[in-house]
């Protein structure tokens, strides 16, 4: 592959993706339809609003934004389009990192050559790829800042899957974690905690390794949970699955762009670099996924153990400064509410319990997760 070049931005700008699941209106279930979604997108939103792996996922990506209120002005129109797309063929949008009933193996692939090519070469693991995330770019100035930042923000990445657990529900039944799309995810070859590296010079070789020894066919194959992004110069966060609405998504991408901005200032203020044992991170993201915004994490300073809503309080207070540079503050201050209400992983299985109908989890969380109003009932017969 040679040399790859990281295109340096000069200010921290924010791009968001989110990963939204399509049912059919009637019966909640995944439906694969995404071609007919982008059939009928507008012109000037056809870049943004694209296929993944499975045609029951549609992805809907902000363009280049300084702020996080412009990241939501951009995302409510066009979530609001594609709200009115799936209105008028029947279907609905789906905000969880995994769906409560539909399974794996009924879901289609999307034909396109990349997937194929991934679906022959891993197989059942990636046919089983049927979640939804939600991934987080911040601008940066270097390639070796992006790898050092990677570095650095890996023991807070437990706490960020935390705030956005979304997926106790596996095959049609409750799998026991709040995020069970993590272990999914960990089932690919080259996803989950990224590798230490130093420099960019040092993941311009792991890349290349990769690719020559036929590893990889690409840099895209890359699927870790924080990894340096060349072409748009920017350290993404794809920790966590799909919160259950975009102001939640809203409050973690703040989050986010002031840790990595914060992480960056330290970086310039020539910081030295504490060592986090892969084990403690490790050992901390599986807390966070089996017990969500419930879990006790483990500081890589002291070793005590600590609850998520302490260690994201201690965050947000630091961070504050960052956020009023940023003009974030009002976002990064609702992480604190985040901590405060059940996750959406313990509101998917308490609508279970209290409704005993998947399909109605599904119905109820799909409507309130909304930007645009519903569609309108048709009114009954005249009596």
């Amino acid at each position: 592959m040679g040399k790859i070049l990281f295109r340096a931005n000069p200010e921290p700008t924010l791009g968001i993706e989110l990963e939204l699941g399509l049912v059919d209106a009637q019966t909640m279930a995944l439906t694969s339809g995404v071609q007919q979604v982008l059939d009928r997108v507008p012109p000037e939103m056809a870049g943004n609003v694209k296929p993944e792996l499975m045609q029951s996922c549609v992805e809907i990506n902000t363009g280049i934004c300084r702020t996080v209120a412009e990241a939501e002005a951009d995302l409510r129109a066009k979530l609001t389009a594609v709200e009115q797309i799936a209105d008028s063929l029947g279907m609905r949008l789906w905000w969880g990192g995994t769906h409560p009933f539909s399974l794996w193996r009924e879901q289609k692939v999307t034909p396109n050559e990349r997937y194929l090519r991934l679906v022959e070469l891993l197989q059942e693991m990636a046919r089983r790829l049927v979640t939804f995330g939600l991934h987080i770019h911040v601008a940066v100035d270097s390639g070796d800042k992006a790898v050092m930042i990677c570095d650095r923000i890996m023991q807070h990445l437990p706490t960020l899957l935390a705030l956005s657990c979304s997926s106790p529900f596996w095959e049609a039944h409750d799998s026991g974690l709040a995020s069970h799309r993590s272990k999914i995810m960990e089932g690919l070859p080259t996803a989950g905690l990224p590798t230490l590296m130093r420099n960019w010079s040092e993941y311009v070789w792991l890349v290349n390794h990769l690719v020559e020894t036929g590893f990889i066919d690409t840099i895209r194959e890359i699927w870790w949970d924080v990894r340096p992004h060349h072409n748009f110069g920017t350290v993404e966060v794809r920790v966590f699955d799909m919160p259950g609405n975009l102001e939640d998504s809203l409050t973690i991408a703040a989050l986010v762009q002031c840790l990595v901005k914060a992480l960056s200032d330290l970086i310039d203020e020539g910081a030295y670099q504490h060592d986090c044992h892969p084990m403690m991170v490790r050992q901390n993201k599986w807390r966070a996924c089996r017990f969500g915004i419930e879990a006790e994490l483990v500081d890589s300073f002291t070793y005590e153990v600590h609850p998520v809503r302490q260690i994201v309080e201690n965050l947000v207070g630091r961070l504050r400064p960052t956020a009023d540079e940023l003009g974030c503050r009002n976002y990064l201050e609702r992480v604190l509410e985040i901590t405060a209400r059940p996750s959406w992983a313990a509101r998917q299985t308490q609508l279970l319990e209290e409704t005993g109908s998947p399909q109605e989890v599904v119905r109820r969380l799909s409507q309130q997760a909304r930007v645009s109003p519903p569609p309108q009932t048709p009114a009954g017969p005249k009596r």
